[in-house]
């Protein structure tokens, strides 16, 4: 027994007679490293879940093959208008572009469609999950898994806090566990969890339901936090509710997601569709009023061909923890980062695996209640961006692995193609500067070698080329008109967005000032691309979750290279065409417009200006539900954060705290495990004699983070005066 431990108070002991447990005890269930070789095993289950719905060929073929013919006729079009021209190298270039990024619009203007077909028929729940009606009875136990990794622990404990006030309110808590998974690195934060963990648990009162757990290496990143969770604990809980840090699920409906994977023992994740709330600066605003208003149609629309082939985007969604362990370990990539190594992308492979060895992955969108939060600025954004970037370029090596479906194939080259896309814009811009250029200074051959009485005119055709512009941005745009539709017919959705003349204005206002935000988001993506495959890794850094403001001057270097390529861009497109210059405006403005774009839609005033003037509103705001106002209650309730760097004098001065600290702490090292040369260089700065406050300056991160892991770095620290 630690000689702290009997400071423990009776609160922490309640847990387990005998001493203070931050953990359950230990369940064990094998999670073996799957080969993206060899054929799966699908222990007898069928290639075609019972869960897959009725004549899913022909919904697939309905959209896919509409949006094949759309692509051709794109093709033919976009064909006419250059070959008047004659086949040249760079017309061959852009028709093969044209192609390749009309086939993606295609493509979601064709599953937008289903998706507008089943809002209006109020589809969409799917395995017999209602919105409505009685909670059902569940007769399992279902663990909630947050990881987090150096985020504020009080926002984290405070959503905690709302989810288990809910379940609690629905009655079925005891079905439930909490787990808190920590990766932090930060030595100070990570104190600073146990303290809010300690503090939840006495606030609930849910000593032997709300468990703690932080891991000193951060292998493989978040898949690893959970894999290890589930290796360790797995087998007592059937289910597992995958979260984030800003994750938030109603009561009623994680208990609606868990009755049905109770009821459907063949399926292994159901996914639920997370709204964006608590935008707060316009960028933010922007996102969650896009994710509210054609979130729903785009959603509805996957899971209407998706079928029992649907993805997994990594949070708010429902697995079977059997299934999750026997298929979903995941192998090291062969090779260098960025494209070797451990997938970052892990949640797509995962859903695909568990599709292969037989099991079915579902999408709920119907169902409220499930919510997230956006970065609150285009820099923000772009960062998480960069990491999820790269983890989807690292499928290229998974896409071919054997036993895929088909359709979990097409979701890997669709998450490829979201990035691979952006570069292929900026090429197609620049072809069609070349090929004005091209028409303009290229001597014109008006016969040719044939003997002809007229004349061949050698021209782009520009009525035909407007035709195609305005096919192109109908197809592109009308998935937001079908949204405004379907949201006419939703009359709490149309209210809570303002009603039907805001949520119309709101639209317009969203498209515009995305619109502009556009090619900057295009080379901001395409520079990441080109990164990735020069070989520089994105790493692993904690996201920014508040709204506070990034200085002027820091917008200004970061995106200055922005409006100098849009100026650039610009004078060569004027001095070329001046149609071509019209033409290219939209594009022209957003970029010479980067840095202005960037500081004010990362405005906090300039977000709440929108809100006041009841744009860009959505119901979650207008009247929020439940959990939401749990939400927010318990983060206004929160007591003033500790000074920055401060974690261990907060040990120090709590001997609770303390006591607890010792109590979570890993088994000592043990003879032949590996060294850890920040334990030895820390326990020096802490030799005897040294005043405490100066050895805990001179310790850096590393240093600090394994004196606080040691007993022995922590006797040694409170034992200097």
């Amino acid at each position: 027994m630690d000689a702290l431990e009997p400071a423990l108070p009776d609160s922490l002991r309640a847990a387990r007679p005998g001493g203070f447990r931050a953990l359950p005890d230990e369940s064990p269930m094998d999670m073996a490293v799957q080969s993206l070789s060899a054929a799966p095993d699908t222990h007898g289950r069928g290639r075609v879940p019972l869960t897959e719905p009725a004549m899913i060929a022909l919904r697939r073929l309905a959209v896919i093959g509409s949006a094949c013919l759309l692509t051709g006729y794109g093709a033919y079009e976009m064909n006419r208008v250059l070959n008047s021209m004659g086949v040249s190298t760079l017309g061959v270039v852009l028709l093969v572009l044209f192609v390749l990024l009309f086939q993606w619009i295609a493509l979601a203007f064709t599953s937008a469609v289903g998706g507008f077909v089943s809002l209006l028929r109020q589809g969409g729940m799917g395995l017999g999950v209602s919105r409505e009606g009685p909670l059902p009875a569940l007769s399992t136990r279902t663990a909630l898994l947050m990881p987090t990794y150096n985020e504020s622990p009080g926002r984290v404990m405070a959503g905690l806090r709302a989810m288990y006030d809910s379940l609690a309110a629905t009655g079925r808590l005891e079905a439930f566990d909490f787990f808190i998974l920590s990766d932090t690195t930060n030595p100070d934060i990570w104190v600073e969890e146990e303290a809010a963990f300690l503090a939840l648990r006495d606030a609930t009162g849910g000593h032997g339901r709300i468990f703690y757990r932080r891991r000193p290496v951060n292998t493989e990143r978040k898949a690893g936090n959970i894999a290890e969770w589930v290796r360790r604990f797995g087998g007592a809980y059937p289910q597992m509710v995958t979260l984030d840090a800003d994750s938030l699920m109603a009561g009623e409906a994680v208990v609606r997601i868990a009755a049905a994977m109770e009821r459907h023992p063949g399926v292994a994740l159901i996914q639920t569709l997370p709204e964006i709330v608590n935008g707060t600066t316009l960028f933010a605003r922007m996102q969650q009023f896009a994710g509210r208003v054609y979130g729903p149609l785009i959603a509805h629309g996957i899971a209407w061909w998706h079928g029992a082939e649907g993805n997994y985007w990594g949070h708010n969604a429902i697995i079977r923890t059997r299934a999750f362990a026997e298929q979903a370990g995941l192998p090291h990539l062969p090779g260098r980062k960025p494209f070797g190594g451990h997938i970052l992308s892990h949640d797509f492979v995962e859903a695909a695996l568990m599709r292969r060895g037989g099991w079915a992955i579902h999408m709920v969108p119907g169902l409220a209640g499930s919510y997230e939060e956006s970065p609150p600025s285009l820099t923000d954004i772009a960062i998480r961006d960069r990491r999820w970037c790269q983890g989807n370029l690292q499928h290229a090596k998974v896409v071919s692995a054997r036993g895929l479906h088909w359709v979990s194939r097409m979701h890997m080259l669709m998450g490829i193609g979201s990035y691979v896309t952006s570069p292929m814009w900026l090429v197609f811009l620049l072809a069609g500067i070349l090929i004005s250029l091209q028409s303009r200074f290229e001597k014109p051959e008006y016969f040719g070698d044939t003997k002809s009485l007229y004349p061949h005119w050698p021209h782009v055709d520009p009525e035909q080329a407007k035709y195609v512009f305005i096919g192109t941005m109908a197809i592109l745009l009308a998935p937001k008109l079908m949204a405004y539709v379907a949201l006419l017919f939703d009359r709490a959705s149309r209210q809570g967005c303002g009603g039907a003349a805001r949520a119309a204005a709101s639209i317009v206002v969203e498209t515009l000032i995305g619109g502009l935000v556009a090619p900057v988001a295009m080379l901001i993506q395409t520079s990441g691309v080109l990164s990735i495959l020069m070989g520089q890794d994105s790493g692993w850094n904690a996201q920014r979750r508040d709204d506070g403001g990034t200085p002027f001057g820091d917008i200004v270097r970061s995106y200055w290279r922005y409006t100098l390529f849009g100026l650039v861009l610009g004078g060569c497109a004027w001095t070329v065409s001046i149609p071509l210059f019209l033409w290219m405006t939209p594009v022209l403005l957003g970029l010479a417009f980067a840095i202005p774009l960037a500081a004010l839609t990362g405005s906090r005033a300039v977000g709440q200006a929108f809100r006041r003037a009841g744009l860009l509103l959505i119901p979650e705001e207008t009247a929020p539900p439940d959990i939401l106002r749990r939400a927010a209650a318990a983060v206004a309730a929160l007591p003033p954060a500790p000074p920055a760097g401060d974690g261990a004098h907060l040990l120090l001065a709590d001997p609770v705290l303390m006591a607890a600290h010792r109590a979570m702490l890993p088994p000592p090292r043990r003879r032949g495990d590996p060294i850890n040369p920040d334990l030895l260089v820390g326990l020096v700065k802490l030799e005897e004699g040294t005043a405490r406050d100066a050895a805990i300056r001179s310790l850096t991160r590393g240093e600090k983070a394994a004196i606080l892991a040691s007993r022995e770095g922590l006797d040694r620290l409170r034992g200097l005066a």
